[in-house]
């Protein structure tokens, strides 16, 4: 891995309207800008002078990337697994964990002005006028299939210079975050499965009525599966709502996220120490696991172990891989006779991101330096093949474009 960035660069100065406007007047001179994309048809990865946009619309705003987050699906996208280009265009610009800086915003814009950080979400709605959940801004949960996602699926990312995107797909972010506001989309996976444990759980007397409030969890135990940056997150907000939380990962401690671990109160157990069946000896009844590993073999030999009444959280997707044996009489059995459920959670919608930035808010103030130590390194546009296409290192690295 080449040498790091500096942490972050500085914002720019935009105290009142004047510095604004100088700063959109920078920008919108720009025709081309830097991005980095994959080339399916060539099955390529490299640097592309890509199109500088433009507001065409009322709604839309105009943001200076500040920071991108690398993540696992960025890297699988490079194997050429899945990743697809938007219509026209035979790249797909990566990078869907973006902070960035708005410089320009349409005359129907009222929620951001110039200077203000934002995090945009990743899904956009499908077009089909059937689909309820789009329909009402919750393509989170689109009936079709036809939904696209920034980075991902038929549209351009955030791993270039700037972009445009509208008002309603972006959340502000207090200038207090700005070191750590990158995590916020990671952050809302686990801000999102959460918010459906508790739904779902409300088919049974879950939480005691004297819980107090914000530590629904209190008494709960919790097994996160993983210890990447989905997962150390996700340890970070059951650890918040008052779970006893253990993290399950396969190096053995010590290690720097054991380390990480432990410093904010979660129990670190390693799989190449201790079996699943050992695991659920030491937790005791598992009421929830938080799946965040992607690999499927763990994943289902740890849903075995779930306790009465228990919830099992999937968030990982795994990569193709040949058909594997499962205990499956023995999962059919607990998930009736221990009336278990299973939910799988994808995406994230305003609620979980507005969660997100709140709670990253309250990991500043309880665990500062741990959450700073989440992002390993900050890297120039430029080292773009080592962070995609090189061996993964760290825990969550960052590509800084500002």
């Amino acid at each position: 891995m080449p040498a790091g960035f500096p942490p972050h660069a500085p914002l720019v100065g935009l105290s009142g309207w004047s510095a604004a406007l100088n700063l959109r007047k920078t920008f919108m001179a720009k025709t081309t800008m830097r991005a980095v994309g994959v080339i399916p048809g060539e099955r390529e990865v490299r640097l592309i002078e890509h199109q500088a946009p433009q507001i065409a619309s009322a709604n839309e705003v105009k943001i200076r990337s500040l920071e991108v987050g690398v993540c696992g699906t960025d890297r699988e996208i490079c194997t050429f697994v899945y990743g697809s280009p938007p219509e026209g265009f035979d790249y797909l610009v990566l990078g869907h964990e973006s902070l960035g800086q708005v410089v320009e915003v349409g005359s129907g814009v009222s929620r951001f002005q110039p200077g203000d950080l934002v995090v945009p979400s990743v899904r956009r709605p499908c077009q089909h006028a059937s689909c309820l959940a789009c329909r009402t801004d919750r393509q989170d949960f689109c009936y079709t299939g036809d939904f696209t996602e920034r980075g991902i699926k038929m549209t351009h990312g955030f791993m270039t210079e700037f972009y445009v995107d509208e008002q309603k797909y972006l959340t502000r972010v207090p200038p207090e975050l700005r070191e750590v506001a990158v995590l916020v989309d990671p952050l809302t996976v686990a801000e999102k499965g959460l918010a459906q444990v508790w739904e779902v759980q409300k088919r049974l007397p879950w939480v005691d009525p004297k819980t107090p409030a914000g530590q629904l969890g209190a008494g709960k135990n919790a097994v996160v599966l993983g210890a990447g940056p989905v997962g150390i997150l996700g340890a970070m907000v059951l650890l918040l709502n008052g779970f006893k939380t253990c993290v399950y990962s396969r190096s053995r401690a010590p290690n720097p996220k054991s380390e990480l671990l432990e410093s904010i109160g979660a129990k670190y157990i390693s799989s190449e120490a201790e079996s699943v069946d050992q695991l659920a000896g030491r937790v005791g009844n598992i009421d929830l696991v938080y799946e965040a590993v992607g690999t499927a073999k763990i994943s289902y030999d740890v849903l075995r172990v779930l306790g009465l009444n228990g919830i099992y959280l999937f968030t990982g997707i795994p990569a193709p891989k040949p058909p594997m044996g499962i205990d499956a009489d023995i999962i059919m059995r607990n998930l009736v006779l221990k009336n278990q459920a299973v939910v799988g959670t994808v995406n994230a919608d305003d609620g979980a991101f507005e969660a997100a930035i709140r709670d990253l808010g309250s990991f500043l103030k309880r665990w500062p330096d741990a959450l700073r130590s989440l992002i390993t390194g900050r890297y120039r546009i430029d080292q773009y093949r080592d962070l995609l296409l090189g061996k993964a290192t760290g825990i969550k690295n960052v590509v800084v474009l500002a």
